[in-house]
């Protein structure tokens, strides 16, 4: 056991990570980072973010969350900043304790135990992929090309002029669909259950008459396009049939890693996000969570950035306030004295 015990710890090396680790040291909080290991970066939503064209500056980025985030890391790894920014390279957090003492205890993927006075958990959320053929992998060289995308919100700008696809079977899909057209008219818009039943509210039923989507039902076997080239063409359905898109949508809800969390008993919604204040910290004390975990804010990388800034602010604020009494009161103590 490590008796040292430090001030903040950052998990998660996501967009909201890097920021609080970022608003952390800069605040000249002492910060252990734990960035995850190979095996957790590969189920992160970053995997699947090439370009990212809707925030100013990232533009020039090939892969729009691990450039500047890497960018932001070389920066808090000069020597100016080694007394407080202790980074765990390529580690991750397996389990958490709180202490009697008010303590976390941390173990890390390699086995090491550490122990800090608060947490910011920012191990977010991943999609849920489609199977094709009883295989999600079928459409990794199709959504790292972000021919296949999951955020209408950060790239439904990309369907403009092109025949599209959203892969789904309930309200939540059909509601992408419908914003689709909405904003940007898209003239062939096709709703794909895959095999599944459509769940659809009364609602989104009218409005898929409405705006003339069509919805199919039948099971998706393979793709139309260059598959080295993550170039869509089309879907073929499993009675050869052919649905024409170049870009498609997934919306079958998410994967929540809250599992940090639910190890403290935290309150999480019934999604299973962590329910926190309005500075991020969740029902447990001094835990605080950031960025897509978060309930009940936008699944973006500027407000993950925004929440990571809250909750590394709220606990400055309280590291801060415990040094303050603590001079205060030797402060007044010593001026007694000398009366």
């Amino acid at each position: 056991m490590n008796d040292k015990v430090y001030e903040t710890t950052v998990i998660g090396g996501g967009s909201a990570g890097i920021m609080a680790a970022l608003r952390s040291v800069l605040n000249n909080d002492e910060t252990l980072f734990f960035p995850g290991n190979q095996k957790d970066k590969k189920k992160s939503r970053a995997m699947w973010v090439r370009k990212v064209e809707n925030i100013p500056g990232f533009l020039d980025f090939k892969q729009g969350i691990n450039n500047p985030n890497k960018q932001a890391y070389d920066y808090l790894s000069q020597e100016k900043y080694s007394h407080t920014f202790f980074p765990q390279k390529n580690i991750g957090i397996t389990n958490i304790e709180k202490g009697e003492d008010g303590i976390f205890n941390l173990t890390d993927s390699s086995g090491n135990n550490w122990r800090t006075k608060y947490v910011i958990l920012t191990t977010g959320m991943m999609d849920v992929q489609p199977f094709i053929e009883n295989d999600i992998r079928a459409i990794f060289p199709f959504a790292n090309s972000q021919a296949i995308e999951y955020c209408v919100r950060c790239d439904g700008h990309h369907t403009n002029d092109n025949e599209i696809a959203v892969i789904g079977h309930t309200s939540s899909a059909a509601w992408v669909a419908i914003m689709i057209n909405e904003r940007y008219k898209i003239p062939n818009l096709t709703i794909m259950t895959n095999g599944k039943t459509p769940e659809f509210d009364q609602e989104t039923k009218e409005l898929i008459e409405l705006y003339q989507i069509n919805v199919e039902t039948k099971e998706i076997v393979d793709f139309l396009g260059d598959k080295k080239e993550g170039i869509l063409e089309g879907f073929i359905l499993d009675d050869g049939s052919i649905v024409h898109a170049q870009n498609a949508f997934v919306s079958l809800g998410v994967i929540v890693y809250n599992e940090l969390a639910l190890q403290l008993n935290a309150e999480v919604d019934k999604r299973g996000f962590v329910v926190t204040n309005e500075k991020g910290q969740s029902s447990i004390e001094n835990f605080y969570i950031a960025g897509d975990l978060r309930a009940g804010i936008k699944k973006q990388i500027y407000t993950a950035w925004d929440s990571a800034v809250d909750s590394a602010d709220d606990i400055n604020a309280k590291i801060r306030r415990e040094r303050r009494q603590k001079q205060l009161l030797e402060f007044r103590e010593k001026k007694g004295d000398n009366n």
